[in-house]
């Protein structure tokens, strides 16, 4: 069923309530989602992006409801991956030689998942669509928020951006638009979206912000791919989002772990006590990941202005629960933030360290950790305790980003000319064992940009004219 949206515009996608995991099982949907579609019906008609590919013959039939298929006169494809375009073989087995509009990479997208040489149209960023009746679609590319192929698309006179992924949830919802639905869902959701998602790109995401912005476009609207449309003053998720992508962070201090036989957990309790007693004031969360959505932990982790990790140890290493949130979080690139690690063994250790240094090459602010052997005697939580309390001191006395303040303030940010990653010399690239404070000159040869894997040869100064182009 179509539902009105704005003048000739109309939602036309589907509300998946029953979702509970997405891209496989990397992300909790506890709240179902939407996979919105949107067609306009201008002197020409437009149709932005399909369906998930197992709601494509409901979303076909639908469609040929609502307007004749061969009325289409084009097709927009904001971003290739199969949540977005799943419809597009059913439909295109109907009107195959409609345009389909997208950016190059977005072609290389269609034609991997598909295998179908469709009629693309390449565009890039200030192209523009004429749709008639005064009004035209002008297309501005997004690579890396969060694919290599994304775009946006802006339609003029009804000031409406239909954003992507970018602004959106994974919320499904009976009510179409951001003022009519529970706030403090709407919020949950959209910084998990944006922790779990988007965190690794926020340099990005600030300088297409800033882009869209520089254009000086008035904005009544926008469409999400996922989730509810922003209409209540649509700003509101432009300027959280600015914030979410400046390092984030609150006042809170995240204790995280797994346990055998209780004596690690003890050792959480402990230590959130000692910083509840030296810190009234900080929020203090404690997961056990056994028992934990890894999604939800990873939400607080980047809520956090410190981190603990905690793990026994066995056969010299972490438990594997633990093992795999620290990967996760290794590949969110978080910034800003402080952590430490601790645990108990028994005959031998190795998890402590092993976590630290998983934290290290994460771009943690690393502080010493703290092992206890054996289950913990009463001296050892008060001992626990004190090491709460010391962390509050040293988190109240030390930048979090103190790691990098060997760094000149001269060392200058490098950007990938493909796809406008930035490398910053106060953080390194530890992923590829390129520590923080080292120098562009003095990263390896065989250095790639971590994003689209180009070499170290397409890189510019940030201040580069083809920087900015990038």
């Amino acid at each position: 069923m179509a539902l009105h949206v704005k003048n000739n515009i109309y939602w036309v996608g589907k509300q998946d309530w029953e979702l509970r995991e997405f891209h496989g099982s990397e992300y909790s949907t506890h709240k179902g989602s939407s996979y919105n579609s949107y067609l306009i019906k201008e002197e020409k008609v437009a149709l932005i992006d399909t369906v998930w590919s197992p709601y494509a013959d409901e979303f076909v039939t639908n469609l040929a409801n609502e307007i004749p298929l061969e009325k289409i006169d084009f097709i927009i494809a904001n971003h290739a991956e199969i949540d977005h375009s799943g419809a597009l073989p059913a439909l295109m087995a109907k009107i195959p030689d409609t345009p389909i509009y997208c950016t190059a990479n977005g072609v290389k997208s269609l034609k991997g998942h598909y295998h179908q040489d469709w009629n693309f149209k390449v565009v890039k960023t200030g192209d523009t669509l004429d749709l008639g009746n005064g009004k035209a679609l002008v297309f501005v590319e997004a690579p890396m928020l969060h694919w290599p192929d994304s775009m946006m698309t802006y339609m003029t006179e009804d000031a409406v951006l239909f954003s992507n992924d970018a602004f959106g949830q994974h919320y499904a919802s009976d009510q179409l638009y951001n003022d009519l639905v529970d706030q403090n869902e709407l919020h949950n959701e959209c910084i998990k979206y944006y922790a779990n998602i988007l965190t690794p790109f926020s340099k990005l995401v600030t300088a297409k912000i800033h882009e869209v912005l520089s254009f000086k476009l008035p904005l009544d609207m926008i469409c999400t791919s996922h989730g509810i449309i922003w209409r209540d003053n649509p700003a509101q998720i432009v300027e959280q989002y600015l914030k979410w992508a400046d390092s984030y962070q609150e006042n809170q201090i995240t204790l995280i772990y797994d346990t055998m036989w209780e004596s690690t957990r003890k050792m959480s309790e402990a230590i959130a006590a000692g910083i509840r007693k030296a810190d009234p004031s900080v929020t203090i969360k404690q997961f056990n990941l056994a028992n934990s959505d890894k999604n939800d932990v990873l939400t607080q982790v980047f809520k956090s202005k410190a981190i603990l990790v905690g793990s026994p140890t066995v056969n010299n290493v972490m438990l594997p629960q633990v093992a795999a949130l620290l990967e996760e979080i290794q590949g969110l690139r978080f910034t800003g933030k402080a952590a430490a690690a601790f645990g108990s063994h028994g005959w031998s250790g190795g998890a402590v360290e092993r976590i630290t240094q998983r934290l290290k090459e994460s771009g943690f602010n690393t502080l010493e950790g703290t092992r206890i052997e054996w289950r913990p005697t009463q001296e050892a939580l008060q001992a626990c305790e004190a090491y709460g309390a010391g962390l509050v001191a040293q988190l109240g006395g030390a930048d979090s980003d103190a790691a990098a303040s060997a760094v000149t303030t001269e060392a200058e940010p490098m950007v990938c000319r493909t796809c406008s990653w930035v490398y910053e010399p106060k953080t390194g690239e530890p992923n590829q064992g390129v520590e923080a404070g080292t120098a562009w000159e003095d990263v390896p040869e065989s250095f790639l940009c971590p994003v689209c894997f180009m070499g170290k040869d397409d890189f510019v100064p940030a201040a580069d004219p083809a920087a900015k182009a990038a």
